[in-house]
């Protein structure tokens, strides 16, 4: 079950965490900072093979931890733009220029990387 949203405690050796409660950046989880878990506050690659849980899972997290993860994951954010000295307009408009050539930006680094 989930109890409440935390970021987790940093792997120093950033070894891949599938499951459980504690680990920042691990995947299937739950309560932590990661992908493919459930209740955590935001999401944080690690770089890792993402396993994923239900949506039925997903759907079942009760509704006051959903919002504390909300209201951890916002305020996460308001912190990073702040310590990067951006503004939540700068950003809305960095993610609107950014999401028109994601695709072509991906496409590009994925043929650099065959070039190394």
């Amino acid at each position: 079950d989930v109890s409440s949203p935390k970021h987790g405690e940093v792997d120093p050796h950033n070894m891949p965490h599938v499951g459980g409660n504690m680990w920042a950046g691990g995947t299937g989880g739950r309560d932590t900072a990661g992908l493919g878990g459930k209740g955590g506050p935001y999401r944080l690659d690690a770089g890792h093979t993402v396993y994923q849980v239900s949506q039925v899972e997903k759907d079942a997290v009760p509704e006051e931890v959903k919002r504390a993860a909300r209201e951890m994951g916002e305020k996460a954010f308001k912190q990073r733009l702040k310590e990067i000295q951006m503004s939540e307009y700068d950003a809305s408009t960095y993610e609107r220029f950014s999401g028109a050539v994601r695709r072509q930006v991906q496409s590009l680094r994925i043929i650099l990387d065959n070039l190394q």
